[in-house]
């Protein structure tokens, strides 16, 4: 983030602790609990957003060095993700082109070629086909023409952009809009070095896992023994891009060292010290980035029950702190660990657990709606840009319910 920036949501950070203030979004915002029971509700966002529109599968990191791959099945397309010989980024459908068996059963790994199990047609990083057993025995085929599948793949900012669909359009200039393409680049995103990675299926929606990222109310009660000790709630700054048309918005919450780095001249304050930037990337995508390296939150719908979702939550560190050497090196590295571990462990033991709480009511049917106060925007900006983007109708703030 440009230190200009950083200084004035800081300042702004400070004037709402001191005056005991927060962001106001002007009104009350009422959800529909539909929103996260809904079966054909469900089967259009799969549809159209997450078969229709870019996946982030992960950042550069993942792909560090030529002949890494990664494998995803989240959104229900088989994808094999590599770094091709060149450095080149690609993607591809993970089937091999004889029979359609899963080439690449592994996560993650470092591989020159990839072998299907089946019959062992291979395929290099750049997804040629480059060997069948007995090809005289099999018949006469044209290998140019029968690589593995491509699909559209960008990598930019140090986040990797998949499309599921191979004739979709990768159009990260929308998806991430003017805003974020100008911000990302300054948090070198594409030197972050992958350090752990969770996978939390949860009995919720996948919108409500993203619920939980869009305020900081509930932290004095929820998190009163945890994130409550590092950061003040219910204080944070909020903007958005909606008043050109957009769907991307940031949140900045507000650690409590803030009271210290305030006494400090403005060209030493950090947000990174100050604050936790909280990114949205519409629909399911989550960036977090802090003083040690960035959180990448993506949730996923359970293609099956509206009322499941899979949430992925990995750490990625700062080049520079994995690099560390001397005596205090392992020490630095453990204490990241267990940071990483920590908050991922907050999410799933605190947040997932209220999130399971509120889809059991929203499963019964007891409530027809829900509210989001004036004090938390991104609730609003978040379901408001969903409910556009399927052609809903978006009901007006109020001032009482």
């Amino acid at each position: 983030m440009h230190h200009k920036e950083q200084v004035r949501l800081m300042k702004q950070l400070i004037e709402r602790l001191d005056s005991g203030s927060n962001v106001d979004a002007g009104g009350l915002f009422i959800q529909p609990t539909s929103t996260y029971t809904n079966r054909e509700r469900a089967r259009r966002e799969r549809d159209e957003f997450f078969l229709g529109l870019p996946q982030c599968v992960g950042m550069s990191g993942d792909l560090a060095e030529p002949g890494a791959f990664l494998t995803s099945n989240d959104v229900g397309v088989p994808i094999l993700a590599t770094r091709g010989a060149d450095g080149s980024f690609h993607a591809f459908i993970n089937s091999c082109r004889h029979r359609g068996a899963i080439v690449e059963t592994e996560p993650r790994g470092t591989k020159r070629r990839f072998t299907c199990p089946f019959h062992a047609w291979i395929y290099d990083t750049g997804g040629a086909l480059v060997g069948i057993p007995k090809l005289e025995h099999f018949g006469n085929i044209d290998t140019e023409c029968h690589g593995l599948k491509q699909l559209p793949a960008e990598e930019r900012h140090g986040l990797l952009f998949v499309h599921p669909n191979p004739n979709g359009a990768l159009d990260l200039d929308d998806l991430l809009g003017a805003w974020f393409n100008d911000e990302f680049p300054t948090w070198d995103f594409a030197a972050m070095v992958p350090i752990n990675r969770d996978t939390y299926d949860t009995a919720c929606n996948w919108k409500l896992a993203m619920d939980t990222f869009g305020e900081t109310y509930h932290f004095s009660s929820l998190h009163k023994d945890t994130l409550f000790n590092t950061f003040h709630g219910n204080v944070q700054c909020y903007d958005d891009d909606a008043d050109v048309g957009g769907h991307s918005h940031r949140m900045i919450l507000c650690r409590r060292e803030i009271d210290q780095m305030r006494h400090l001249p403005e060209d030493e304050w950090d947000i990174t010290v100050a604050g936790l930037p909280v990114y949205w990337i519409f629909p399911n995508v989550i960036l977090m980035p802090f003083r040690a390296g960035v959180f990448l939150v993506r949730a996923y719908p359970d293609r099956n029950d509206p009322g499941r979702h899979v949430s992925r939550i990995d750490f990625y560190m700062k080049p520079e702190l994995q690099n560390a050497t001397g005596p205090e090196a392992l020490e630095i590295q453990e204490f990241i660990q267990t940071i990483a571990q920590g908050f991922a462990e907050i999410i799933r033991d605190e947040d997932y657990v209220m999130g399971e709480s509120q889809q059991t009511a929203a499963n019964s049917g007891a409530l027809d709606h829900i509210i989001f106060g004036r004090n938390e925007p991104a609730l609003h900006h978040y379901h408001a840009t969903y409910a556009r983007k399927l052609s809903l109708g978006v009901e007006p703030l109020l001032d009482t319910v």
